[in-house]
């Protein structure tokens, strides 16, 4: 058997079925392509290093220069290896971030063929959702990371030295970003449940109150700052997410009764409202 002919695909099933051997072939070839996706980008991130780590530790930056006081910089060098190990994690962030339409596309198309066309135009309405709400978190994470640092660090008796370990900055920075854009993703999470019935408006109207007690736990885990300044800048938009949610999935619920009315569902036997 020529090479040529090792390479051909065997043919598809008409149905679209697929033998477990094949899933895994094809999820293996979706995973080395996201993978190449990331390390190409990657490598953007590897070669604008200095810039993207200036961007990042400007908060601390600025703290230093409006303070003049020399001792609240970022330390790098906390052992041999910190800078390098430091640079390859900043250029991994940079290719999951940039090759994000590549591997998000892969996960997509992998789960597509098993969806019905419902759940296909659900899900990538969520999709298309989810995005620019996330990138709004982080937005507003950019905004509120230099007041929570400026608080954190006036903790520090006078006279102290502010050394801050690069690692653990940028962890802190990291994650700080990732909680706010995963906090604005809740309606997205709260309409996907409405829709397959599982999180029904009465009870997201009935249960405010838990909402927001949960909401302002979340915001006060997420946001280290003592002064509940960031608490309340997550907080805030999240509880107007919450109810952009709520009126969303209503509209949904009306637009399912009509199309759907509760009497179809009625058992043969039964009497219906008509």
């Amino acid at each position: 058997m020529s090479a040529v002919a090792r390479l051909r695909r065997a043919p598809r099933d008409p149905e679209g079925r697929m033998s477990l051997g094949e899933h895994f072939r094809e999820f293996r070839n979706r995973l080395v392509v996201a993978a190449l996706a990331v390390l190409l980008c990657g490598i953007v991130g590897w070669v604008y290093y200095v810039p993207l780590i200036g961007f990042i530790s400007e908060p601390v930056t600025s703290l230093r220069n409006a303070d003049g006081d020399p001792l609240v910089p970022l330390n790098f060098a906390t052992t041999l290896t910190a800078p390098f190990s430091l640079r390859l994690r900043v250029s991994i962030f940079v290719g999951i971030a940039l090759a994000a339409p590549v591997w998000l596309w892969q996960i997509w198309a992998f789960l597509l063929p098993g969806l019905t066309r419902r759940e296909k135009r659900l899900a990538f309405l969520f999709g298309v959702a989810s995005v620019p709400l996330f990138f709004a978190g982080a937005l507003l994470a950019a905004w509120a990371l230099p007041r929570t640092i400026a608080v954190l660090l006036s903790f520090a008796p006078p006279d102290s030295q502010n050394l801050q370990d690069a690692t653990v900055y940028l962890n802190f920075v990291l994650y700080f970003v990732l909680a706010f854009g995963i906090a604005f993703l809740l309606p997205v999470f709260m309409v996907g449940l409405n829709s397959i019935g599982l999180f029904p408006v009465r009870t997201m109207r009935s249960g405010w109150r838990i909402s927001l007690l949960l909401i302002l736990i979340f915001a006060a885990m997420a946001t280290p700052d003592p002064s509940a300044w960031t608490l309340f800048a997550l907080a805030i938009p999240m509880y107007a997410l919450y109810w952009g949610a709520v009126l969303v999935a209503s509209v949904n619920e009306k637009r399912r009764r009509r199309r759907d009315p509760e009497w179809l569902a009625t058992a043969d036997d039964e009497a219906s409202e008509l």
